[in-house]
């Protein structure tokens, strides 16, 4: 059996999670899709090319404003851990 890909591991926790859509916008030009997610304070963004999921990229940012590629559900979790954390 296949391992899940990355883009369901992330769909499966920001939607366990709560994360919500706020915007999504394609380039027709390019035909990439990004999607715009988030939850609290903290945003992750997805960009994938004519809704091919395997294309999928995943870009969060730390608790500076740091730009974080997401290559592993991990990386994501420990930024939004990490951003919940330094919420008062």
């Amino acid at each position: 059996m296949r391992a899940p890909s990355l883009h369901t591991k992330v769909h499966n926790w920001i939607d366990a999670v709560g994360f919500r859509l706020n915007t999504s916008q394609t380039n027709n030009k390019s035909m990439v899709t990004t999607n715009h997610y988030f939850f609290e304070t903290f945003n992750l963004v997805e960009k994938e090319k004519n809704g091919n999921h395997k294309t999928s990229r995943f870009l969060c940012f730390d608790t500076y404003g740091e730009k974080i590629n997401v290559r592993s559900l991990f990386d994501l979790q420990v930024a939004f851990f990490e951003n919940l954390s330094q919420l008062k």
